[in-house]
């Protein structure tokens, strides 16, 4: 498993930093690991930013939906 940071998985997906958070709030994003308890580090593993990427993958802009 390649675990990255908050900031490597927003470079990886080509989000801001801001935006992975907020997705993480709204649970829009990809799946994550939290360790510790409320400010306890949050990592992304590769493989699931993969899959959510691809979950997000239309054909049309008929299809985008917000």
């Amino acid at each position: 498993m390649e675990v990255l940071t908050t900031v490597e998985a927003a470079k990886y997906c080509r989000l801001s930093k801001q935006t992975l958070e907020r997705y993480r709030v709204t649970g829009d994003g990809p799946r994550f690991l939290k360790f510790g308890g409320g400010n306890g580090a949050v990592r992304y593993n590769r493989a699931d930013l993969d899959i959510w990427l691809t979950s997000r993958l239309v054909s049309s802009t008929s299809e985008a939906v917000a």
